[in-house]
């Protein structure tokens, strides 16, 4: 892919997004890569893979689990155990070793899962027991069907939002620069949020303001750990991925953006949004309109496109990922207007370094 553009000058400006400081404005967005070690630690390839790429202003990690309930995928990390917060300190030492930014998306599955993917004494939970129709990669079974979930008892909620906080806590331990909440792609806040997969009738469903609950929630106790301005959260309103569906997906975001400015204390430090294309909404407006504070915007961008939303105010900063893999130097290739290498959709989860850490910069 040849980038024959002139060289983008606002993408490499400073700035910050709420307490955590970015030297440019090209965010490395998160993506599951699968590489967790035995006990779902980050393991010595995952701190290379993490430091090869902190030329990013920002890097968002891959979905970390906040609970053993909360993991959906073989393979992946999470912060729940010293052994994991201590590779977190490893990726996150490295990343700061770099000059780089880094923060921990805490991701919890939900109903996206199958049993072989989790721990044998963990549960697979939901807002209400709705089953997600599709399959799922396991290492022992290869594709399986998602696993039936069990609706969460009102009285067990505030538990689940601990988790939350708790895992902010470790990400602090380990030394990341902020948290990000994932609150798209289908999984547990989405859930919450959206009437295709919460059917419930307490205080947590029914009523939009009651589907709001949950995230607000888990965002307030976020927050709480050491402020607003180091958690920043991620959304894609209309997006089917992994059976979520919405009545009115504007309307319900719309609300939710409102709220997220209106009802947590003090300022989030971003919302990450990303885009859809060929449907009607436009979620980088909607998220302009609403949430008018920082905006990371997501999906697709090439450099021309980006320069122009950030250089004209649309946009805080924008995040790459499909770029990042392949391109471990993004920031310099966009500099010298450098062509981008493709990366090898067969081993975007495939154990090992081959497809992970094993794309050459411009100096190989």
């Amino acid at each position: 892919m040849s980038n024959a553009q002139p060289p983008a000058r606002a993408l490499f400006e400073p700035v910050a997004l709420g307490r955590i400081e970015l030297r440019n404005r090209v965010v490395m967005a998160p993506m599951t890569r699968s590489r967790a070690g035995a006990q779902d630690e980050p393991t010595e390839l995952v701190v290379e893979y993490y430091r090869q790429r902190a030329n990013a202003g920002l890097i968002v990690t891959e979905g970390i689990y906040p609970s053993a309930d909360g993991k959906g995928y073989c393979r992946t990390p999470g912060l729940v155990t010293r052994a994991q917060v201590a590779g977190w300190r490893r990726v996150v030492d490295a990343v700061h070793n770099e000059g780089g930014a880094i923060v921990a998306q805490i991701m919890h599955c939900g109903r996206v899962t199958h049993v072989d993917n989790k721990d044998p004494d963990s549960e697979t939970v939901a807002p209400s027991a709705i089953r997600a129709r599709g399959d799922m990669f396991t290492d022992t079974k290869g594709m399986q069907p998602f696993s039936p979930p069990r609706a969460l008892e009102t009285e067990e909620i505030p538990g689940v939002v601990a988790e939350f906080a708790r895992a902010t806590e470790l990400a602090y331990d380990a030394g990341f620069d902020g948290v990000e909440l994932h609150c798209a792609s289908g999984y547990l806040p989405a859930q919450f949020l959206s009437t295709g997969t919460n059917q419930r009738t307490d205080d947590y469903g029914g009523s939009l303001e009651n589907r709001l609950r949950f995230p607000l929630e888990v965002l307030d106790a976020m927050a709480r750990i050491d402020g607003a301005a180091r958690v920043g959260f991620r959304i894609c309103p209309g997006n089917p991925f992994n059976d979520l569906s919405d009545e009115d997906p504007g309307e319900t975001f719309d609300a939710f953006l409102r709220a997220t400015r209106d009802q947590v204390p003090g300022d989030l430090a971003y919302c990450h949004v990303i885009r859809l294309h060929d449907v009607p909404l436009d979620n980088i407006e909607l998220a302009r309109k609403a949430w008018g504070q920082p905006l990371v915007v997501n999906d697709s961008f090439k450099l021309p496109e980006a320069e122009e939303v950030v250089a004209s105010g649309a946009a805080t900063a924008v995040s790459f990922g499909r770029a990042y893999i392949g391109n471990p130097d993004l920031v310099r290739r966009f500099r010298e207007g450098a062509e981008l290498a493709r990366f090898d959709p067969r081993k975007l989860y495939t154990p090992g370094p081959e497809g992970f850490i094993d794309y050459p910069t411009l100096d190989d």
